[in-house]
């Protein structure tokens, strides 16, 4: 083995151009490299993208996992529990520490916590602390005599309280039996008192190089654009990952990551174009893996459009499209066609929750679509930076063939852009979204997406009884009687149709003859732990 390292070497020397810079290399026979995306954060707090989360699922350990089932487990905590689904008590593991030396204590979590929740820090993440009491406090300012905004009149959350060293409660403002299922999400990863500046702030240089809790730690700083290497940290309390390090390797097209692992310049890749995906049943056999994935794609309608109020209406645009050939035709199976209105891998889920509403008829949805009064031409509104134009284009062709009427699909440059007509109320039509899973449960789908406070509620749909419903469900003592509201709830939007829910995400994931043990958890983040390099 030494003596091919070193004939590589020498080949490398004469022949330059066919090696690879920094990342591409052919590492130490002990580290590995992984395809993952540009991540956009690498801070807890802030990450919510794969990239990023992949990155941190390296760096940090988690109060909770999730086994085969997607039901949670402890990991960095000794337990999570309850009497009333309202007050929660965390008791930690001992023995974990940051990468730096620093115990992780109670205070890791209460200040990791306090610091997301704080409006003014304005931390992507800190709608998961919303249901603490307290969150209210910290993001809604307090008003000064003279009417004048000031900052919010709480910097802490007055749900959390520190027990002992090891030990802290959580007092939520309402209960929630789902409490202990979202702790396995990256917002809930704690921080050392080195992350903080004397008073209180972020140190502006802790996301170039993260200290976490996890098996690996961090080997330099992050450099956007450039590879990311973590090394296996000694110090770890769990059970230590069987390689010596991993290199991030960026991309920004799933094409040349599948190039580079099958020309042996990467060993992983977490996602596979729909052209790649034929080749890759050839030239890697078992070696290419796919299972379901929490992401779900669906169309949204905003609810001041008057046009598309009718469900009758919504209810024949959904009938009018073929799932099926789309995914094939256009995502090779990379997409699977859906039917309900959460993801698959919650307990819970059912494949046709939607109905007939969400049945391919042409002719009964043509039918229908001209005794409601549907609009004479559809609009389909999508952002151009998300490589959507190919299935907005089929989609809309399916439309006007099937309801005989006209539709286009609209661009506009990114999501936000979306958003901005949304909230000025300019028409769009119809409008894509995506979803993806913050944790596995119905819970996070009916209560972000379709709530009437939901944070990514962004059509406005609301209706009492489905908030009550999502509310009864979330109280219930028993897992039993909070899927039978949540299912309950899920029913009242087969009826309403505020979106029309298209595919499901597929996690496509491959890998080359150099590793073994590759699985995917449910956030289709590579398991690093599992990882071995036989020989």
């Amino acid at each position: 083995m030494r003596a091919r390292r070193s004939t590589t070497v020498l080949v490398c020397a004469l022949i330059l151009a066919s090696c690879t810079p920094a990342g591409g290399q052919q590492p130490s026979r002990d580290v590995i490299r992984v395809a993952i995306g540009a991540p956009r954060h690498l801070l807890p707090s802030r990450t919510s993208d794969s990239a990023g989360s992949q990155v941190l699922a390296a760096l940090y350990t988690p109060l909770v996992a999730y086994d085969e089932k997607n039901q949670p487990y402890e990991v960095a905590a000794e337990s999570v529990t309850t009497t009333d689904n309202v007050t929660w008590t965390v008791k930690l593991k001992p023995g974990y520490t940051f990468h730096n030396g620093e115990k992780v204590t109670a205070d890791s979590y209460l200040d990791a916590w306090n610091y997301a929740a704080y409006g003014p820090n304005a931390q992507e993440n800190s709608y998961f602390f919303a249901r603490i009491d307290g969150y209210a406090a910290l993001n809604q300012p307090a008003q000064a005599a003279t009417g004048a905004d000031q900052q919010p009149a709480a910097n802490t959350l007055s749900g959390l309280r520190k027990v002992d060293e090891l030990t802290f409660t959580v007092k939520l403002s309402a209960p929630f039996g789902g409490f202990r299922t979202m702790l396995g999400g990256t917002a809930f990863y704690p921080l050392p008192k080195a992350a903080f500046t004397d008073d209180g702030a972020l140190r502006d240089d802790f996301e170039q190089a993260p200290i976490g809790n996890g098996p690996f730690r961090m080997k330099g700083t992050w450099r956007r654009g450039a590879p990311i290497e973590v090394e296996r940290y000694d110090g770890f309390a769990g059970e230590p990952p069987k390689i010596r390090g991993v290199i991030f390797k960026t991309y920004d097209r799933p094409s040349a990551e599948y190039a580079d692992l099958t020309g042996g310049a990467t060993d992983v890749i977490t996602q596979i174009s729909p052209a790649s995906v034929a080749a890759a049943r050839d030239d890697l056999a078992d070696r290419y893996q796919r299972r379901p994935s929490a992401d779900l794609h669906f169309l949204a309608i905003p609810a001041y459009d008057e046009q598309l109020a009718n469900p009758e209406v919504r209810r024949a645009i959904s009938m009018a499209i073929d799932r099926e050939r789309i995914s094939e035709s256009l995502f090779a199976g990379a997409q699977a066609p859906a039917r309900s209105f959460v993801a698959p891998v919650v307990v819970g889920y059912r494949a046709d929750a939607c109905g007939p509403a969400c049945e391919y008829d042409p002719a009964a949805a043509r039918k229908l679509y001209a005794q409601a009064g549907g609009p004479d031409r559809l609009r389909i509104t999508y952002n151009a930076d998300g490589g959507h134009k190919a299935w907005i284009e089929a989609t809309c062709a399916q439309l006007t063939e099937n309801l005989g009427v006209p539709c286009e699909g609209v661009a506009e440059p990114t999501f936000a852009a979306v958003t901005a007509r949304l909230d000025a109320k300019q028409p769009v039509g119809l409008f894509r979204m995506r979803s993806v899973m913050s944790y596995p449960s119905m819970a996070d789908y009916l209560t972000g997406l379709y709530s009437t406070a939901g944070p990514s509620n962004y059509f406005g749909y609301s209706n009492p009884r489905f908030d009550q419903l999502v509310r009864e469900g979330d109280a219930a003592r028993e897992p039993a009687d909070a899927i039978d509201k949540y299912q309950q709830a899920e029913d009242i939007l087969a009826k309403d149709l505020p979106v029309i829910p298209l595919r499901f995400g597929q996690a496509d994931f491959a890998y080359s003859d150099r590793v073994t043990g590759v699985r995917t958890d449910v956030f289709g983040r590579i398991d690093l732990t599992a990882i071995t390099l036989p020989g």
